[in-house]
Parts: C-alpha cells; sequence; structure tokens
C-alpha cells in the first residue's frame, strides 16, 4: 500500500480472515511521543468511518521502544489487488475495458467519494490514484489509504524525521493525479474530483502513456481524452479534469451525469429494500419462500395479437442467481447513490477537533467497551411474563453479519422505553450505532404486539 514502510498479508486467527499488517515506523521516539495522542484520536476515528466502497479499519495499536516506535494497524484485505495491476492484465491480454463495467466502477468510486466529502467535516482523500482503489475478486471497489492526507495534516514533521509517509506528488509515476493547484493553496474536495477523473480516463484507455520514469504530460492526458468515442463519457472526465476547481463537479452532482445515471431496475429497488430490512425476516427466508412457489407460475407475460402471449415462469428463474445478486447488493457493488439526497454524516467530535481543542471530561461510569462495528442482519425477540407476573422478560437475539449469533435477556422496568433498551446496546458495544434506529423500531413493534405502552412497558 503506498505510503506505508512495512505491509504484510496476515491472517485473523480470530475471525479466520486474511488480512493486511501494515507499519508506520518512526525513527525518532520525540517526535512520536509529541503527537501520540493524534495519532490516537486519528486511528480511532478512521476506524468508525464505514462505508461498502472504503476499506476497512480493523484495530490499531502503538509499539513504543526505547530508541524508536511504530503504529500498527491491520485493515481489509482486498482479494485481487489493485486497480493499476487489473489494467495492466487488461491490457497485457489485448482485451478492452467494458463500458457496463466502467460504469459500475466509476459509480462505485464516486459513491466512496460521495461519502467522504459529505461527513461533518468533509474527509478529504487527497492520494486517490489507481494504486489506492483496490478491487474484489466479485467486481467490488474499495478506496484505500484513506489515512493519508490525515496523517500528514495531523502530523507537520519534517520528512527527515518521519520515514512512513512518503510525499506521492513527489513520484513522479503518480504525479499527473495531482491537480495543477496541488501544494500551492488551500485545496478542498476538488483535488479528489480531478484524481477520479484521471482514473476513470485511465480506466477507459487502460493505460496513459508516460516518458519512462517521468511525469504523464498534460499532452498525452488530452490525447487520451480526445480518442474516447463516447461523447458523453469524454465530456464526463474533461468536467472532472478542469484546471478551475471551481468547475469541477461535485461526487454527488457526477452520479446524475447522463454518462452513469440510469432508472434503477425493480429488481434492484426491491433488492435493496430486502436487504434494508432483512432483520424483520426470519432465517434462509428467501429460500423458504422460492420452495413454496409453484415453478409453473406465470411471474409475467407480453400479450401478442393474433399469437401466443410471451411467457415467463419461476421455473426459468434460479434461486441460485438470485441469492448471488443479493450478496452482490449487500457487498455494495450495486449502490443506489444517485437516488439518496446529499447529507452530512457526522462524525464524532473527535475529528471534527485538533486534539488542544477537545474539552477533558470525566471519564463515565462504568466505561463503555469498544463500538460494535459489525451490522445486524436479522432480529428476533420474545416477551413473557416472569413468575410472579410483575414484570416482563425481554430475550433479544441478534444475528451479526459475521453470522455471530449474539442473545441478550433483561428483566424490563416501569421506566424503560425501546429508544433506552438499544441506546444502552449501542453504548455498551453489543449493536452497531447505525442500527440503534432499527432496533428502537422492532421493540416497538413488539411491545405494540403485547399492549405495552413504549414508555411504560411493565404496566
Amino acid at each position: 500500500m503506498p505510503g506505508i514502510e512495512s505491509t504484510f498479508l496476515a491472517m485473523d486467527t480470530e475471525e479466520g480472515v486474511e488480512v493486511v499488517w501494515n507499519e508506520l515506523q518512526f525513527t525518532d521516539k520525540k517526535i512520536f511521543k509529541a503527537h501520540e495522542e493524534k495519532i490516537r484520536t486519528m486511528f480511532e476515528n478512521l476506524m468508525v468511518v464505514d462505508h461498502p466502497n472504503v476499506v476497512k479499519f480493523h484495530k490499531y495499536w502503538l509499539d513504543v521502544r526505547e530508541s524508536s516506535a511504530r503504529v500498527v494497524f491491520i485493515t481489509e484485505y482486498v482479494s485481487s489487488g489493485s486497480l493499476k495491476q487489473f489494467l495492466k492484465k487488461t491490457k497485457k491480454n489485448h482485451k478492452t475495458m467494458n463500458s457496463r463495467a466502467w460504469k459500475r466502477w466509476c459509480t462505485q468510486i464516486l459513491s466512496a467519494l460521495s461519502f467522504l466529502h459529505s461527513c461533518d467535516p468533509p474527509i478529504i482523500h487527497g492520494n486517490l490514484t489507481s494504486d489506492t482503489i483496490f478491487i474484489q475478486h466479485n467486481g467490488l471497489i474499495k478506496i484505500g489509504s484513506v489515512w493519508h492526507r490525515v496523517f500528514a495534516n495531523e502530523l507537520p514533521v519534517p520528512d527527515e524525521l518521519r520515514s512512513p509517509v512518503k510525499v506521492q506528488r513527489e513520484e513522479h509515476r503518480t504525479l499527473h493525479f495531482f491537480p495543477p493547484e496541488y501544494g500551492f493553496e488551500q485545496d478542498g474536495t476538488e483535488v479528489d474530483i480531478f484524481s477520479f477523473g484521471i482514473c476513470a480516463l485511465e480506466m477507459a484507455v487502460l493505460e496513459l502513456q508516460g516518458n519512462g520514469d517521468t511525469k504523464v504530460s498534460e499532452t498525452a492526458i488530452a490525447r487520451a481524452g480526445q480518442s474516447l468515442e463516447d461523447p458523453n463519457m469524454r465530456e464526463f472526465i474533461i468536467q472532472c479534469l478542469s484546471s478551475d476547481p471551481a468547475k469541477r463537479p461535485t461526487a454527488h452532482s457526477l452520479l446524475f451525469h447522463r454518462v452513469l445515471f440510469e432508472v434503477h431496475s425493480l429488481k434492484l429497488l426491491s433488492a435493496h429494500c430486502f436487504i434494508n430490512n432483512q432483520y424483520l425476516m426470519p432465517e434462509n427466508s428467501v429460500e423458504e419462500k422460492t420452495k413454496q412457489i409453484d415453478p409453473n407460475t406465470i411471474v409475467a407475460e407480453i400479450p401478442r395479437k393474433g399469437r401466443p402471449p410471451v411467457e415467463w415462469r419461476y421455473s426459468q428463474i434460479s434461486s441460485l442467481e438470485l441469492d448471488k445478486f443479493l450478496e452482490d447488493v449487500r457487498n455494495g457493488i450495486y449502490p443506489l447513490m444517485n437516488f439518496a439526497a446529499a447529507r452530512p454524516h457526522v462524525l464524532p467530535r473527535a475529528l471534527s477537533q485538533s486534539q488542544e481543542e477537545v474539552p477533558h471530561t470525566k471519564t463515565p461510569t462504568p466505561e463503555p467497551v469498544d463500538a460494535e462495528t459489525r451490522k445486524v442482519v436479522q432480529m428476533q425477540c420474545s416477551l413473557e411474563r416472569n413468575e410472579d407476573k410483575t414484570r416482563w422478560h425481554l430475550t433479544l437475539s441478534l444475528k451479526l453479519e459475521d453470522k455471530l449469533h449474539r442473545q441478550l435477556s433483561c428483566d424490563l422496568l416501569p421506566s424503560d422505553s425501546s429508544r433506552e433498551i438499544a441506546s444502552e446496546l449501542v453504548h455498551y458495544g453489543f449493536i452497531h450505532e447505525d442500527d440503534c434506529q432499527k432496533l428502537t423500531t422492532f421493540l416497538e413493534e413488539a411491545f405494540h404486539k403485547h399492549n405495552l405502552p413504549p414508555c411504560e412497558v411493565m404496566q
């Protein structure tokens, strides 16, 4: 991974999956100690950035020795390598980039950038190249090295004292990914749009020609852009590469460009609806439903005058294809970002303030545990009266996205509400913060079925 001193492929023995072990080396312990709290705060907040098209941070720790120090952090492993490697293989095999694949990849990259840029405050990647975009074996695109710019900005340490960060702008082979204003004035999210434009162009033509180790020239970029046969694709890329940052469109608006925008099929909309509400459905619900369907039942037909109608039956639909499609939607391969209104994603307070500005408050007792990063995919609950019939007993069964089952139970108090129960489970690390509202709604429905008032569950 670019900008890292050492990177290793490793095995997480607890989860049984391959991960990437990254090391940031500090040759001067004093420099490290002076910025230790900033480093810790930065990594704590990067770990909560959660998007299907952004490489996930799993955990980190600081290793301080007598004369040096290092930061070790574990990130998600993307199996099929970088976009650069894929494009090289494609060209070597004398193949071309399929326009549908190009559109799908651009949509996923823009989906991630739109998410990062709509955070409060915005997260600027600042190092987006074909080397920092990765591809899963199933076609899922993920952006890596999100930490790079934050790390460089938080730690203004001279390069001779700080070995881990390699300044990408000084590397000729990636210099063309950076806009003219980069490093010379206060830049913003427009930097990432320019870099995305170069990536989109490189995906379309497979390679931008340079002279040996020197920078890819503006002439070579312009020539590659003009070689594109699709006028909409050409206009799309030219907009991103405008020399004036103010004229570059936002990531969110690019999702509405005619070269990418399309009215999603009812199948895709239904799949997203199913995934978003899967916690309300029993396990293997799709498989059970398909078993109950008569394969000869007509799904749809087109009537034709004077001729038999064209018919589609359930027997023509593969349940395996449906399962794979749902899995792809769940993994983020088919996002619905171009239907979502741009809205700020509020990050933890620490990310929006410098370490000096963060007020030191007394830690609450008891302390909250580590935040849960896995989402709940299925919820079930039961409510029963206790033996003396004076209280209700709640048993909650949760299935997480890694197939781990979690069962929780408690006696309900008169003052307990569904919102308070859900918030408490988030506070103590039992559920992901994003699942709080889902669980609140789920519990409210359960209380309603048992005729329990929302705020007085015992009476």
